[in-house]
């Protein structure tokens, strides 16, 4: 899997995020710096094969859409966040070193019409 090119900064993500992936950029908030765990970075590496595999901007498009569609079912953000397919995918598996390893491509359609409700939100 092709390393992704950290970026520590202190505006993205939000605070309340530890780091995001946009195109080949994971970027971490500053306060991460050298303790970022190796899940969060292996929860961001799925997120970059999925933008791969969708061709970036599709993955984008997509990730919006369905975040609106679940923001109208479940009338709270982080639940929304959480309940979409690319994120399930990505938090169901980030524990799972070898998952890059062995996933299939598109696994992420078999959470799409599933609402979160096992990741436990603050």
């Amino acid at each position: 899997m092709k390393q992704l090119k950290k970026v520590y900064n202190r505006f993205i993500p939000f605070k309340g995020f530890n780091a995001i992936t946009i195109l080949k950029w994971m970027f971490i908030r500053e306060e991460y710096f050298g303790i970022l765990p190796w899940y969060t970075e292996n929860h961001e590496n799925i997120h970059y094969a999925q933008e791969r595999e969708l061709a970036f901007i599709p993955f984008y498009i997509l990730y919006g859409i369905e975040y609106l569609i679940k923001l109208l079912f479940t009338w709270n953000f982080m639940k929304a966040y959480v309940s979409v397919s690319f994120e399930q995918e990505a938090y169901f598996n980030m524990y799972d070193f070898n998952y890059l390893e062995k996933r299939k491509h598109y696994e992420w359609l078999r959470y799409l019409f599933k609402i979160n409700n096992i990741i436990k939100l603050k």
